[in-house]
Protein backbone atom coordinates (compact mmCIF):
# COMPACT_ATOMS: atom_id res chain seq x y z
CA UNK A 1 0.00 0.00 0.00
CA UNK A 2 3.04 2.23 1.17
CA UNK A 3 4.40 1.70 -2.61
CA UNK A 4 1.01 2.15 -4.42
CA UNK A 5 0.52 5.59 -2.58
CA UNK A 6 4.13 6.96 -3.50
CA UNK A 7 3.71 6.05 -6.96
CA UNK A 8 0.17 7.87 -6.99
CA UNK A 9 2.29 11.28 -5.57
CA UNK A 10 2.17 13.83 -8.09
CA UNK A 11 5.63 14.88 -10.28
CA UNK A 12 5.60 18.64 -9.81
CA UNK A 13 6.61 20.91 -12.37
CA UNK A 14 7.62 24.58 -11.77
CA UNK A 15 7.12 27.78 -13.67
CA UNK A 16 7.76 31.06 -13.39
CA UNK A 17 5.96 33.17 -17.04
CA UNK A 18 5.04 36.36 -18.47
CA UNK A 19 1.26 36.68 -18.20
CA UNK A 20 1.08 39.83 -17.73
CA UNK A 21 3.00 42.74 -18.76
CA UNK A 22 4.60 43.31 -22.15
CA UNK A 23 6.30 40.20 -22.22
CA UNK A 24 2.68 38.57 -21.90
CA UNK A 25 2.30 37.59 -25.38
CA UNK A 26 5.58 34.66 -24.79
CA UNK A 27 4.08 33.65 -21.45
CA UNK A 28 0.23 33.38 -22.23
CA UNK A 29 1.21 30.83 -25.03
CA UNK A 30 3.74 28.98 -23.03
CA UNK A 31 1.54 28.40 -19.69
CA UNK A 32 -1.42 27.73 -22.39
CA UNK A 33 0.99 24.77 -24.33
CA UNK A 34 2.31 23.22 -20.73
CA UNK A 35 -1.34 23.07 -18.98
CA UNK A 36 -2.15 21.18 -22.70
CA UNK A 37 0.49 18.65 -22.13
CA UNK A 38 0.06 18.16 -18.89
CA UNK A 39 -3.35 17.46 -19.17
CA UNK A 40 -2.27 15.20 -22.18
CA UNK A 41 0.31 13.26 -20.89
CA UNK A 42 -1.87 12.40 -17.15
CA UNK A 43 -4.69 11.37 -19.66
CA UNK A 44 -2.45 8.67 -21.13
CA UNK A 45 -1.16 7.48 -17.51
CA UNK A 46 1.25 10.38 -16.45
CA UNK A 47 4.99 9.73 -16.82
CA UNK A 48 6.68 6.87 -15.16
CA UNK A 49 3.00 5.96 -13.73
CA UNK A 50 2.41 8.94 -11.56
CA UNK A 51 0.13 12.41 -12.48
CA UNK A 52 1.89 15.36 -13.46
CA UNK A 53 1.38 18.67 -11.59
CA UNK A 54 1.88 21.91 -12.90
CA UNK A 55 2.50 24.84 -10.37
CA UNK A 56 3.16 28.31 -12.26
CA UNK A 57 3.41 31.91 -11.18
CA UNK A 58 3.18 35.08 -12.86
CA UNK A 59 6.45 37.53 -12.91
CA UNK A 60 4.16 40.06 -14.41
CA UNK A 61 7.40 40.56 -17.01
CA UNK A 62 9.76 41.90 -14.37
CA UNK A 63 12.90 40.08 -13.82
CA UNK A 64 13.05 41.59 -10.43
CA UNK A 65 9.99 39.11 -8.95
CA UNK A 66 11.11 36.17 -10.91
CA UNK A 67 13.85 35.41 -7.70
CA UNK A 68 11.50 35.09 -5.03
CA UNK A 69 8.74 32.86 -7.33
CA UNK A 70 11.34 30.72 -8.05
CA UNK A 71 12.35 30.35 -4.50
CA UNK A 72 8.62 29.80 -3.43
CA UNK A 73 8.60 26.82 -6.07
CA UNK A 74 11.71 25.15 -4.50
CA UNK A 75 11.14 25.92 -1.07
CA UNK A 76 7.57 25.78 -0.78
CA UNK A 77 5.81 23.96 -3.95
CA UNK A 78 8.87 21.29 -3.86
CA UNK A 79 8.89 20.68 -7.56
CA UNK A 80 11.17 18.45 -8.88
CA UNK A 81 11.86 19.97 -12.54
CA UNK A 82 11.27 23.91 -13.49
CA UNK A 83 10.18 25.36 -17.25
CA UNK A 84 9.71 29.14 -17.97
CA UNK A 85 11.56 32.01 -17.90
CA UNK A 86 9.80 33.76 -20.85
CA UNK A 87 12.72 36.36 -20.58
CA UNK A 88 15.87 36.40 -20.68
CA UNK A 89 16.15 38.95 -17.64
CA UNK A 90 14.05 36.05 -15.21
CA UNK A 91 16.05 33.42 -16.05
CA UNK A 92 19.28 34.88 -15.53
CA UNK A 93 17.40 36.19 -11.93
CA UNK A 94 16.60 32.78 -11.34
CA UNK A 95 19.29 30.52 -12.11
CA UNK A 96 21.35 31.42 -8.70
CA UNK A 97 19.26 29.61 -6.19
CA UNK A 98 18.15 27.00 -8.83
CA UNK A 99 21.99 26.16 -9.37
CA UNK A 100 22.41 26.23 -5.14
CA UNK A 101 19.10 23.76 -5.28
CA UNK A 102 20.43 21.49 -7.94
CA UNK A 103 17.13 21.00 -9.96
CA UNK A 104 16.55 20.92 -13.68
CA UNK A 105 15.95 23.94 -15.74
CA UNK A 106 14.83 24.62 -19.29
CA UNK A 107 14.92 28.19 -19.99
CA UNK A 108 12.48 29.45 -22.93
CA UNK A 109 14.77 32.62 -23.68
CA UNK A 110 16.40 33.69 -25.99
CA UNK A 111 19.63 35.09 -25.22
CA UNK A 112 23.35 33.49 -25.78
CA UNK A 113 23.82 33.97 -21.98
CA UNK A 114 21.50 31.26 -21.41
CA UNK A 115 23.62 28.65 -23.43
CA UNK A 116 26.85 30.13 -23.44
CA UNK A 117 29.24 29.50 -20.86
CA UNK A 118 27.37 26.27 -20.16
CA UNK A 119 25.65 26.65 -16.68
CA UNK A 120 25.42 22.80 -14.85
CA UNK A 121 21.30 22.90 -14.28
CA UNK A 122 20.29 24.89 -17.03
CA UNK A 123 18.96 23.96 -20.82
CA UNK A 124 18.00 26.30 -23.46
CA UNK A 125 15.28 25.26 -26.39
CA UNK A 126 15.35 27.58 -28.58
CA UNK A 127 18.18 29.50 -30.53
CA UNK A 128 20.06 32.28 -28.97
CA UNK A 129 20.23 36.00 -30.00
CA UNK A 130 23.76 35.34 -32.31
CA UNK A 131 21.93 32.40 -34.60
CA UNK A 132 18.83 34.44 -35.29
CA UNK A 133 21.56 37.66 -35.95
CA UNK A 134 23.67 35.40 -38.31
CA UNK A 135 20.70 34.26 -39.66
CA UNK A 136 19.31 38.21 -40.14
CA UNK A 137 22.47 39.28 -41.27
CA UNK A 138 23.54 36.25 -44.06
CA UNK A 139 19.96 37.75 -45.46
CA UNK A 140 20.87 41.29 -45.38
CA UNK A 141 24.37 40.32 -46.90
CA UNK A 142 22.48 38.18 -49.87
CA UNK A 143 20.29 41.40 -50.67
CA UNK A 144 23.63 43.63 -50.45
CA UNK A 145 23.08 45.51 -47.76
CA UNK A 146 26.05 46.77 -46.41
CA UNK A 147 25.21 49.82 -44.02
CA UNK A 148 22.22 49.58 -42.00
CA UNK A 149 20.58 51.17 -39.46
CA UNK A 150 19.79 49.10 -35.57
CA UNK A 151 17.07 50.36 -32.94
CA UNK A 152 17.33 48.14 -29.85
CA UNK A 153 15.32 47.68 -27.06
CA UNK A 154 17.32 48.08 -22.89
CA UNK A 155 15.75 44.92 -22.01
CA UNK A 156 17.75 41.73 -21.21
CA UNK A 157 17.60 40.21 -24.50
CA UNK A 158 17.55 43.76 -26.11
CA UNK A 159 20.82 44.36 -24.63
CA UNK A 160 22.44 40.73 -25.26
CA UNK A 161 21.19 40.33 -28.86
CA UNK A 162 22.01 43.84 -29.94
CA UNK A 163 25.84 43.05 -28.38
CA UNK A 164 25.63 39.86 -30.81
CA UNK A 165 24.25 41.28 -33.74
CA UNK A 166 27.09 44.13 -33.40
CA UNK A 167 29.40 41.36 -33.72
CA UNK A 168 28.08 39.80 -36.14
CA UNK A 169 27.99 42.49 -38.40
CA UNK A 170 30.96 43.42 -38.16
CA UNK A 171 31.85 39.38 -39.06
CA UNK A 172 30.17 39.65 -42.40
CA UNK A 173 31.04 42.92 -43.30
CA UNK A 174 27.78 45.09 -42.75
CA UNK A 175 28.32 48.50 -41.00
CA UNK A 176 25.82 49.49 -38.43
CA UNK A 177 26.07 53.01 -39.10
CA UNK A 178 23.08 54.01 -37.16
CA UNK A 179 22.01 52.84 -33.21
CA UNK A 180 19.48 53.95 -31.26
CA UNK A 181 17.88 52.32 -27.81
CA UNK A 182 14.50 52.86 -26.23
CA UNK A 183 12.68 51.11 -23.15
CA UNK A 184 10.71 48.43 -24.17
CA UNK A 185 8.11 49.81 -21.93
CA UNK A 186 7.95 52.79 -24.23
CA UNK A 187 4.71 54.20 -26.14
CA UNK A 188 6.45 55.83 -28.93
CA UNK A 189 9.92 55.10 -30.80
CA UNK A 190 9.65 58.07 -33.34
CA UNK A 191 12.47 60.08 -32.10
CA UNK A 192 15.04 57.43 -32.32
CA UNK A 193 13.56 56.42 -36.10
CA UNK A 194 13.93 59.59 -37.40
CA UNK A 195 17.48 59.78 -36.37
CA UNK A 196 18.18 56.57 -38.25
CA UNK A 197 15.71 58.06 -40.86
CA UNK A 198 18.11 60.82 -41.01
CA UNK A 199 21.74 58.99 -41.37
CA UNK A 200 23.06 59.45 -44.12
CA UNK A 201 23.86 55.44 -45.81
CA UNK A 202 21.30 53.16 -44.04
CA UNK A 203 20.13 50.62 -46.59
CA UNK A 204 18.12 48.62 -44.18
CA UNK A 205 16.64 48.97 -41.08
CA UNK A 206 16.84 46.20 -37.88
CA UNK A 207 14.88 46.24 -34.94
CA UNK A 208 16.21 44.15 -32.15
CA UNK A 209 12.93 43.26 -29.43
CA UNK A 210 9.71 41.51 -28.70
CA UNK A 211 6.60 41.90 -27.65
CA UNK A 212 4.77 45.16 -27.53
CA UNK A 213 8.04 47.31 -27.89
CA UNK A 214 8.50 45.78 -31.23
CA UNK A 215 5.12 46.62 -32.63
CA UNK A 216 5.73 50.09 -31.29
CA UNK A 217 8.44 50.21 -33.03
CA UNK A 218 6.61 48.76 -36.47
CA UNK A 219 3.57 50.89 -36.42
CA UNK A 220 6.36 53.77 -35.89
CA UNK A 221 7.96 53.30 -38.68
CA UNK A 222 4.76 53.19 -40.97
CA UNK A 223 3.88 56.11 -39.37
CA UNK A 224 7.31 58.19 -40.44
CA UNK A 225 7.07 56.62 -43.98
CA UNK A 226 10.09 55.08 -43.49
CA UNK A 227 10.13 52.77 -46.50
CA UNK A 228 13.90 50.70 -45.69
CA UNK A 229 13.97 46.85 -45.83
CA UNK A 230 12.67 46.07 -42.42
CA UNK A 231 14.34 43.23 -40.23
CA UNK A 232 12.84 42.00 -36.92
CA UNK A 233 14.57 38.97 -34.77
CA UNK A 234 12.13 35.75 -33.97
CA UNK A 235 10.82 37.27 -31.26
CA UNK A 236 7.69 38.63 -33.18
CA UNK A 237 7.25 35.56 -34.69
CA UNK A 238 3.51 35.49 -33.58
CA UNK A 239 0.31 36.17 -34.74
CA UNK A 240 -0.23 38.33 -32.37
CA UNK A 241 2.46 40.71 -33.85
CA UNK A 242 1.00 40.80 -37.09
CA UNK A 243 -2.29 41.44 -35.70
CA UNK A 244 -1.78 44.07 -33.70
CA UNK A 245 1.04 45.57 -36.00
CA UNK A 246 -2.03 45.76 -38.92
CA UNK A 247 -0.89 46.41 -42.22
CA UNK A 248 2.98 47.77 -41.02
CA UNK A 249 4.31 44.64 -40.52
CA UNK A 250 3.68 43.71 -44.40
CA UNK A 251 6.59 42.83 -45.70
CA UNK A 252 9.06 42.68 -42.63
CA UNK A 253 11.40 39.89 -42.88
CA UNK A 254 12.96 37.78 -39.82
CA UNK A 255 14.03 34.18 -38.77
CA UNK A 256 11.55 31.89 -37.02
CA UNK A 257 11.07 28.13 -35.82
CA UNK A 258 9.37 25.70 -38.57
CA UNK A 259 6.15 26.15 -36.80
CA UNK A 260 5.37 29.47 -38.71
CA UNK A 261 5.88 27.90 -42.19
CA UNK A 262 5.18 23.99 -41.37
CA UNK A 263 2.80 23.60 -44.10
CA UNK A 264 5.39 24.93 -46.50
CA UNK A 265 8.29 22.88 -45.55
CA UNK A 266 8.89 19.70 -48.21
CA UNK A 267 7.55 16.09 -46.84
CA UNK A 268 10.48 14.21 -44.44
CA UNK A 269 11.43 17.25 -42.63
CA UNK A 270 11.81 16.06 -39.62
CA UNK A 271 10.18 19.46 -38.06
CA UNK A 272 7.01 19.47 -40.19
CA UNK A 273 5.35 16.85 -38.76
CA UNK A 274 6.07 17.64 -34.94
CA UNK A 275 4.72 21.71 -35.82
CA UNK A 276 1.76 20.31 -37.76
CA UNK A 277 0.61 18.18 -34.92
CA UNK A 278 1.50 20.68 -31.99
CA UNK A 279 -0.23 23.68 -34.12
CA UNK A 280 -3.51 21.14 -34.45
CA UNK A 281 -3.56 19.73 -31.55
CA UNK A 282 -3.30 23.57 -29.91
CA UNK A 283 -5.94 25.00 -32.27
CA UNK A 284 -8.13 22.68 -31.30
CA UNK A 285 -7.85 23.07 -27.11
CA UNK A 286 -7.90 27.17 -27.69
CA UNK A 287 -9.18 27.65 -30.65
CA UNK A 288 -7.06 29.90 -31.62
CA UNK A 289 -3.36 29.98 -33.52
CA UNK A 290 -0.13 28.45 -32.41
CA UNK A 291 3.21 30.73 -31.92
CA UNK A 292 6.96 29.70 -31.30
CA UNK A 293 6.86 30.31 -27.83
CA UNK A 294 4.51 27.81 -26.67
CA UNK A 295 6.21 25.51 -29.66
CA UNK A 296 9.45 26.61 -27.05
CA UNK A 297 7.35 25.60 -24.24
CA UNK A 298 5.95 22.35 -26.41
CA UNK A 299 9.96 21.68 -26.60
CA UNK A 300 10.95 21.63 -23.41
CA UNK A 301 8.10 19.20 -22.55
CA UNK A 302 8.73 16.64 -24.80
CA UNK A 303 12.85 17.37 -23.68
CA UNK A 304 12.19 16.97 -19.91
CA UNK A 305 9.41 13.90 -20.25
CA UNK A 306 12.00 12.01 -23.01
CA UNK A 307 14.80 12.23 -20.23
CA UNK A 308 12.96 11.32 -17.56
CA UNK A 309 11.78 8.18 -19.07
CA UNK A 310 15.53 7.57 -20.04
CA UNK A 311 16.15 8.24 -16.40
CA UNK A 312 14.00 6.13 -14.78
CA UNK A 313 13.55 8.01 -12.40
CA UNK A 314 12.74 12.57 -11.38
CA UNK A 315 15.81 12.04 -9.12
CA UNK A 316 17.35 15.80 -10.06
CA UNK A 317 20.21 14.80 -10.85
CA UNK A 318 19.75 11.65 -12.86
CA UNK A 319 17.04 13.57 -14.75
CA UNK A 320 19.71 16.92 -15.33
CA UNK A 321 22.52 14.02 -17.01
CA UNK A 322 19.39 12.87 -19.49
CA UNK A 323 18.57 15.80 -20.55
CA UNK A 324 22.47 16.85 -21.20
CA UNK A 325 22.61 13.21 -23.09
CA UNK A 326 19.82 14.31 -25.42
CA UNK A 327 20.42 12.69 -28.47
CA UNK A 328 18.64 13.20 -32.11
CA UNK A 329 15.28 14.76 -30.47
CA UNK A 330 12.67 15.75 -33.29
CA UNK A 331 11.43 19.08 -32.28
CA UNK A 332 9.47 22.05 -33.80
CA UNK A 333 13.16 23.87 -33.06
CA UNK A 334 15.00 21.73 -34.67
CA UNK A 335 16.70 18.48 -33.71
CA UNK A 336 18.14 18.29 -30.50
CA UNK A 337 21.33 17.02 -29.60
CA UNK A 338 23.05 18.06 -26.21
CA UNK A 339 26.08 17.60 -24.62
CA UNK A 340 28.37 18.34 -21.25
CA UNK A 341 29.50 21.12 -23.70
CA UNK A 342 26.37 21.85 -25.22
CA UNK A 343 23.27 22.79 -23.65
CA UNK A 344 20.92 24.42 -26.24
CA UNK A 345 21.95 21.10 -29.04
CA UNK A 346 20.45 23.03 -32.06
CA UNK A 347 21.65 23.65 -35.70
CA UNK A 348 21.36 27.02 -37.19
CA UNK A 349 20.29 25.59 -40.31
CA UNK A 350 16.71 24.98 -38.90
CA UNK A 351 16.13 28.41 -38.22
CA UNK A 352 13.88 29.70 -41.30
CA UNK A 353 14.02 33.29 -42.90
CA UNK A 354 10.26 34.46 -42.94
CA UNK A 355 8.33 37.24 -44.31
CA UNK A 356 5.10 38.73 -43.38
CA UNK A 357 2.89 39.07 -46.56
CA UNK A 358 -1.08 39.47 -46.95
CA UNK A 359 -1.29 39.17 -43.37
CA UNK A 360 0.81 35.84 -42.46
CA UNK A 361 4.45 34.57 -42.48
CA UNK A 362 5.18 32.60 -45.52
CA UNK A 363 9.09 31.63 -46.53
CA UNK A 364 11.30 34.36 -47.75
CA UNK A 365 12.28 34.97 -51.39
Amino acid sequence: MAVQALAAEPIKVGAVLSLTGGAAMLGDPELKTLQLYVDETNKAGGVLGRPVELIQYDDGSEPGKANGLVKRLIDSDKVDMLIGGSTTGASMAMYPMIERAGIPFISLSGALVIAEPVKKWMFKISHHDRMVGERIMTDMKAKGYRSIGMLSDTSGFGQSASKEMLEVADKVGIKVVAHETFNPKDTDVTAQLTNIKNTAGVQALFVVSFGQGAVVATKNIAQLGIKLPHYETSGVATQDYIALSGPAAEGVRLPAPALMVAGELPDGDPQKEVSISYAETYQARYQSGASPFGAYARDAWFLWTDAVKRAGTVDKSKVRDAIEATSNLAGTCGIVTMSAKDHLGLDIAALKMVMVKNGKFTLAD
